[in-house]
């Protein structure tokens, strides 16, 4: 019970060393970075609170999270960016008879799977089916995709969105990432982790390398840039009367106070969705559904004994943690204002995760929050931090000697081995993690 307490009391302790951090990036640095940083930490603690979902609550091994943030990008990109209209004209209908197709392919493949009896002759009507339904939908899709791709490809090239705010596809972005998490549980929900492991990394890359060819969709490896933003811009805001006036009773540069703006507002909506989210989530671990998936953690075979739908509880699960990871993902696009297909690789968005997870400390919400800040602050500073180190130690030596010049270039790509030392360190001394997860045995067990 001893250690609990200390536990629980090191949090405040924790947060209150991660904020002195940002304090001294502001002094040292500049307070637009610090903001900045601020920002990225709290969506970082958003995606990690997704993942904490599913690995510390129901001890669901996913990495194919890149995937899941991927396609709460797109959904930024498909809600708020304005339609193409000459490529709509170009390629729309096409478009929209072949998806018509492929839902009637499917339906008819599900109708035959249901009322033909199990057999050879039922394996032969589905492929039957299914090859037939592609090719037909193939000879729409192909020439409707190469009218709208060559519609201007440097600017467009693709339908475009729907012209919405683009704070809907944060919730958009969440519906995308817990569908395709519903479709990929019930195939792999009831493999082993390892097998389900690789399966969600699998599909994961099968999503990436349809937003990174499909330009018609996507504009692909051309990106999209300038979406829509949820505030004003810096620019507009230096226009305005009332900022120059209290620009002018600050001190401070009417564009340094029109960024500053700007990044609050930023930092005050990630902020609101993460505490929201928080709360969902500890509303959820402490009541009835979430002690009965730690049951299901701890011990999947005695909860099945007891009547306990393991398979069903864990899809609930992943589901939920990844519209979490799917809402992070929107977020991202909405505040790096361009959708990067090739920005999605495991070592951002699938390894930064799990170690902001494991450090922060698997099954506890706070934890997953922590290592958000964390480790996410750690590999935005890892380089200015290593430079700094690197020239102390190197001041003692002549400007032109090659060793200085060789630990100077060296200092920028410290990131991997920063993420490492912190990682080893944490398992090292605290194996359960910062914040580690509340013990729920009876007080006469607890050390």
């Amino acid at each position: 019970m001893n250690a609990w307490i200390n536990h629980k009391a090191n949090a405040p302790i924790l947060f209150g060393l991660m904020g002195l951090a940002l304090v001294l990036v502001g002094v040292m640095q500049s307070w637009s970075l610090a903001l900045t940083i601020m920002i990225y930490c709290v969506i970082g603690a958003i995606m990690a609170l997704g993942l904490n979902v599913q690995w510390g609550y129901a001890g669901l091994f996913n990495v194919g999270l890149m995937g899941f943030a991927a396609l709460g990008g797109i959904a930024a990109v498909l809600v708020s960016m304005p339609p193409t209209p000459e490529a709509w004209q170009a390629g729309g209908s096409g478009i929209i008879t072949s998806v018509l197709l492929s839902l009637a392919t499917l339906l008819v493949a599900l109708l035959v799977y249901k009322r033909m009896k199990r057999g050879r002759a039922r394996m032969w009507a589905m492929a039957v089916i299914l090859l037939g339904g592609y090719f037909i939908t193939r000879h729409f899709f192909d020439p409707a995709v190469e009218l709208i791709e060559a519609v201007n490809p440097a600017a467009t090239g693709y339908l475009g969105g729907l012209g919405l705010p683009i704070m809907l596809s944060w919730v958009v972005g969440g519906l995308f990432a817990a569908g395709a998490a519903w479709m990929i549980g019930k195939i792999t929900l009831g493999l082993r982790s390892d097998y389900l492991a690789i399966a969600t990394l699998g599909i994961a890359e099968i999503i990436l390398s349809l937003l990174r060819f499909e330009e018609w969709l996507t504009r692909g490896v051309n990106n999209v840039n300038g979406l829509p933003r949820p505030l004003p811009q810096e620019i507009d805001l230096q226009q305005t009367a009332w900022l120059q006036e209290w620009a002018l009773r600050l001190s401070i540069e009417v564009p340094d106070l029109a960024s500053y703006i700007v990044k609050l507002g930023y930092l005050g909506l990630a902020l609101g969705v993460l505490l929201l989210l928080f709360w969902l989530a500890q509303t959820a671990i402490h009541s009835p559904w979430g002690r009965m998936m730690r049951a299901i953690r701890d011990n999947e075979t005695a909860a099945e004994a007891m009547g306990k739908d393991v398979t069903g509880r864990h899809l609930q699960v992943f589901v939920l943690g990844s519209a979490i990871v799917g809402v992070a993902g929107a977020m991202l696009v909405t505040i790096d204002g361009q959708f990067t297909p090739n920005a999605y690789n495991p070592l951002r968005f699938t390894f930064l995760i799990w170690v902001m997870v494991i450090v922060g400390g698997s099954g506890n919400n706070m934890g997953a929050i922590l290592g958000g800040f964390l480790i996410w602050f750690f590999w935005v500073q890892a380089e200015p931090i290593g430079l700094w180190l690197m020239d102390i130690i190197t001041g003692t030596l002549p400007a032109e000697s090659w060793l200085r010049a060789h630990l100077l270039e060296g200092a920028a790509h410290i990131r991997l081995m920063v993420m490492g030392m912190i990682l080893l360190l944490v398992l090292r001394f605290r194996p359960h993690g910062l914040i580690p997860e509340r013990s729920e045995r009876p007080h006469s067990l607890r050390r």
